[in-house]
């Protein structure tokens, strides 16, 4: 399920718009921990990539999956793993709400040893969002931009972690 769309999506409101910029001129900044912006880790990888942080638009995302066994019979071979992405510029009351979270694969199958097959396109997508990013048009401004996107944490299990960590970047 392609993302480039969806994160367009999220500036075609003014009220979206306006939140996917939160993280940057909303946001209050008094060491204390309310939102991810708050964390070190956001806050170095500013420093890292300042062209990408100039820019309060530029989207980043965390990636989330886990596999189950659909069924409950656990001799099966068979799992399902959805691959979910969350927008972290939102502010922390909207971001990890439904309307905001965005399945971007769902694998039906024991990807044991070959998720790396199915992720490659979502991988492919992401490389591109970095580097060139997607023409879009913000609805708060009324002028198009570039919108770039990094992923700056995945959130998973230990197998998930284990598998999805072995693929290629």
């Amino acid at each position: 399920l392609p993302l480039k769309p969806r994160l367009q999506r999220l500036y075609m409101s003014t009220h979206t718009a306006t939140d996917m910029r939160w993280h940057k001129e909303k946001r209050v900044d008094n060491d204390v921990l309310r939102h991810l912006a708050n964390r070190e880790a956001w806050k170095k990888f500013d420093r890292t990539f300042p062209n990408f942080a100039a820019d309060s638009r530029n989207v980043r995302l965390g990636l989330a999956t886990d596999g189950f066994n659909l069924f409950g019979v656990l001799n099966q071979h068979h799992s399902t793993w959805p691959i979910f992405v969350f927008p972290y510029n939102l502010p922390p009351w909207k971001c990890m709400k439904k309307e905001y979270m965005m399945m971007t694969l769902l694998i039906i199958e024991d990807p044991c040893g070959s998720i790396d097959v199915y992720l490659r396109p979502l991988v492919d997508e992401l490389k591109d969002l970095w580097t060139h990013g997607v023409r879009t048009y913000d609805k708060c401004t009324s002028k198009m931009f570039t919108l770039r996107a990094a992923v700056m944490w995945t959130v998973n299990d230990f197998p998930a972690y284990a598998m999805v960590s072995s693929v290629e970047h």
